[in-house]
C-alpha cells in the first residue's frame, strides 16, 4: 500500500498550516525570518492542493479521481470534492474521535478495528453514506488508548457527527455544507489548479 513518507512537520511549514494539529508543527516556522517570495498564480493553486491533499493523507492518483468525479457534480465542484473526501471512513474515524490522526484512523481501519453497520470494512476510502453507524469492534473497546481518544477528542463536535459514548459510536447524520468542515483551504483554487 502507498503512504506519504515526507517528514509531515516539514511539509506542515512549507505550506504554512498545521496540517496534523501537533503543537510542535509549525515550532520552526513561526521563528524563521526567510524573505519571502511572491508566489505566482500557479504556485498558489498548487499550494492549496497540496495542503488539501496532505488534510486527508491521500496521493495524487487517487486524489485525481475525486476532482474528476468533484466536476462532473452539478453543483460547485469546490464544495463537492471537500464533501467527498469528508466522508471518507477513514476521515469519519477521525471526525468521530477513535484516532488522535488520520493516519491513526487509517491504520484502524486497514487493521479491522472499525465496523459500519455491523460489518467489518478495511478499506479507508469506502464513502460513508448518511445514516451509516460507525464504531469500535467490541473486544478493542477496553484499549486505553481508544478509550482516552474518545473521551477526550470531543472538541470535534461536528454537527454532522452523532457521537454514542455509551456504545462507541458515531453516525454520519448528514453530507457536511463547506463551512462546517473544520479545515482551512481554498477548494475553488484546487479545482482551478486541475481545469488548466
Amino acid at each position: 500500500m502507498a503512504t506519504i513518507r515526507e517528514p509531515r512537520f516539514k511539509l506542515s511549514r512549507r505550506l504554512g498550516v498545521n496540517i496534523y494539529g501537533h503543537p510542535k508543527a509549525m515550532k520552526r516556522f513561526e521563528t524563521s525570518n526567510k524573505r519571502k517570495k511572491k508566489i505566482s498564480d500557479y504556485g498558489l493553486h498548487l499550494i492549496e492542493k497540496q495542503k488539501l491533499k496532505a488534510y486527508y493523507g491521500v496521493l495524487e492518483r487517487q486524489f485525481r479521481k475525486y476532482v474528476k468525479a468533484a466536476m462532473k457534480n452539478k453543483e460547485a465542484s469546490g464544495s463537492s470534492l471537500l464533501k467527498i473526501l469528508e466522508c471518507r471512513l477513514d476521515n469519519i474515524v477521525y471526525r468521530i474521535g477513535f484516532a488522535n490522526s488520520i493516519r491513526q484512523a487509517r491504520q484502524m481501519v486497514n487493521h479491522g478495528l472499525i465496523l459500519v453497520n455491523g460489518k467489518k470494512l478495511d478499506i479507508p476510502s469506502y464513502e460513508v453514506q448518511i445514516g451509516d453507524v460507525v464504531s469500535l469492534k467490541e473486544k478493542h473497546r477496553q484499549n486505553e488508548m481508544f478509550v482516552n481518544n474518545f473521551i477526550n477528542l470531543s472538541n470535534f463536535n461536528l454537527p454532522y457527527i452523532e457521537k454514542d459514548l455509551d456504545n462507541f459510536s458515531g453516525k454520519l447524520l448528514k453530507i457536511p455544507d463547506k463551512e462546517e468542515i473544520p479545515i482551512r483551504v481554498n477548494e475553488v483554487a484546487v479545482i482551478e489548479f486541475y481545469s488548466k
